[in-house]
């Protein structure tokens, strides 16, 4: 068994998106992920990574050169620290040209613990920000 420590406390490797204009999006991202922590780890043609520490969210033009769609029913989740990185994601991505689909705040159908938002980015694609405040269900 190896050192928990040596791994980020998560299940996935990383996650892609596509993107229709790579400059555009890259910018849009670049904003959105300073606000919970995260910057650009990798840039290659027409890809960038983004992460604390590991390349966890990917943003690319089609591998296949066909036009990225996006799925419906998809959305990536992004960790959050605090109800205030939650805020300062959704203020970032709709200064950043993204646009509503879900004010920070508590979902009660997600369990108390949850305060979060969603936006859509510049290539429609659905992306969230989630705190998770465990001292609401000790209370």
């Amino acid at each position: 068994m190896t050192d928990a420590l040596e791994f980020p406390p998560t299940i996935l490797n990383h996650v892609s998106v596509g993107t229709n204009d790579y400059a555009s999006a890259r910018d849009f991202y670049d904003q959105v992920m300073a606000a919970l922590g995260a910057q650009r780890l990798f840039e290659h043609p027409g890809a960038a990574a983004y992460g604390r520490q590991f390349p966890e969210f990917w943003l690319q033009t089609p591998i296949n050169g066909k036009p990225a769609t996006v799925g419906n029913g998809c959305h990536v989740g992004f960790f959050a620290y605090n109800k205030a990185q939650v805020d300062a994601f959704y203020a970032a991505a709709l200064a950043a040209g993204g646009n509503d689909d879900g004010a920070p705040g508590p979902r009660p159908d997600y369990g108390p613990e949850y305060y979060g938002c969603f936006v859509r980015d510049l290539d429609g694609n659905k992306i969230e920000a989630t705190f998770w405040d465990m001292s609401v269900s000790k209370s």
